[in-house]
């Protein structure tokens, strides 16, 4: 209809339109709905506005006050972040048009009305053949980790941290450019062991990050503490000297647990931790290492009680059992690609076959919230028995 003919229409008019459509009025509402474009439904088609369809959960944090922040550089792909989830964007066409109708009433809200046979005169301000659908999705954090790579910690005394030109992160530079929501963002540091510092997100430069745990480890062993029951005051204290004292807390929360014992606080030591971190320090700098000498080095460089095991290296580091003799490399899932296809190309250029239990520590971090390590395996890899063994590989020619 023209602008304004809707207003027209008379109740006699449409109980008349009722009957040529052969519909029961008795089974409608009484209320009526007569539309009409208004002089601004044009400018509304031609892409001021965009419809985005929610699930009721994030229905409900918008209704609450909280904000859903739409993120992604201009060369990347836009998500769409509540405070703790990320979720891709995806245009959904639809073959029905879609009207805007300000002030519009739904059945279950006529229904509570009392209503009798009115007519409601409506404008149709806007209208659209799509709309922008949410799926959820893992969040994007490698680009977190590279940010904060560009200029590790060293400690106080580092030529580094004279320097006003290198590169340091907020928390609001990274909300504003990791494509994570912020929940996300801070799990991520806290895996990456990231700390403040003057306000700026830093990640400890490896070997400064061994020589605050060598620090720890000394004094545990010199004070014959239980590693289950380090003091931490003690600890600032004797060491404060050596290093920050913030430093020195920051490395006791990444390879232990804090807790408070009759009003003193004390962490609990992470032995795994420990001992993969003496791994890597280790392995870091050889192409490959023999197994058998890799593994008396490795014990005899950890801290006297505590027990080293391969198991402490799921993905940090590879074992080539067929070599002869068997050797370990270094291989961090963190440094593989984050897309799905691309991870599995990696891998099987890397190895052209895998057993199940070598490549789950560098696929497991792909599986969703209903995805299995079978079912990634199964879309991106063909299986094969080899000496009784299932073995898989890529199921596209690796260049």
């Amino acid at each position: 209809p023209r602008p304004g003919a809707a207003m027209k229409r008379t109740r006699e008019e449409v109980d008349a339109t009722l009957q040529i459509a052969k519909l029961n009025a008795a089974e409608l509402l009484p209320a009526v709905h007569c539309l009409g474009f208004g002089p601004g439904a044009s400018g509304a088609a031609a892409g001021d506005f965009c419809l985005l369809e929610l699930e009721p959960t994030l229905c409900q944090q918008l209704e609450d006050g909280h904000s859903l922040v739409i993120r992604g550089d201009k060369d990347e792909q836009a998500v769409l972040c509540s405070k703790d989830k990320t979720y891709d964007l995806k245009i959904a066409d639809t073959s029905n048009m879609l009207l805007f109708i300000p002030g519009c009433k739904t059945p279950d809200q006529l229904k509570k009305e009392d209503s009798h046979c009115n007519i409601i005169h409506t404008e149709i301000f806007g209208f659209s053949n799509n709309y922008w659908e949410l799926r959820r999705r893992r969040p994007k954090l490698k680009k977190l980790k590279k940010l904060l790579m560009e200029n590790p910690y060293e400690g106080p005394d580092s030529q580094k941290e004279k320097d006003s030109n290198s590169s340091k992160y907020t928390t609001e530079d990274l909300l504003d450019q990791i494509q994570a929501s912020e929940e996300e963002i801070m799990t991520q540091l806290q895996v990456l062991n990231a700390c403040e510092i003057g306000g700026y997100w830093r990640i400890l430069e490896f070997d400064y990050e061994m020589k605050l745990l060598n620090h720890v480890t000394r004094l545990v062993d010199s004070e014959s503490w239980s590693f289950s029951k380090v003091p931490l005051n003690t600890c600032l204290q004797e060491l404060g000297p050596l290093e920050p004292e913030e430093m020195i807390e920051h490395c006791l929360k990444c390879y232990g647990k804090k807790y408070v014992d009759e009003g003193e606080v004390y962490f609990e030591l992470d032995a795994d931790k420990i001992c993969r971190a003496t791994a890597q320090m280790l392995l870091q700098n050889a192409v490959k290492f023999n197994l058998a000498e890799f593994q008396e080095v490795w014990q005899q460089s950890v801290p006297e009680g505590m027990i080293t095991s391969l198991d402490q290296l799921k993905g940090l580091a590879l074992v080539d059992r067929h070599s002869r003799p068997e050797i370990i490399s270094l291989l961090k899932v963190d440094d593989l690609p984050e897309d799905n296809q691309e991870r599995f190309n990696s891998l099987f250029s890397l190895r052209e076959k895998w057993t199940e239990e070598d490549i789950a520590p560098y696929i497991q971090d792909l599986c969703g919230e209903k995805q299995t390590i079978g079912a990634l395996l199964t879309k991106y890899s063909h299986s094969s028995m080899q000496n009784g063994v299932k073995v898989y590989n890529s199921r596209r020619p690796i260049s």
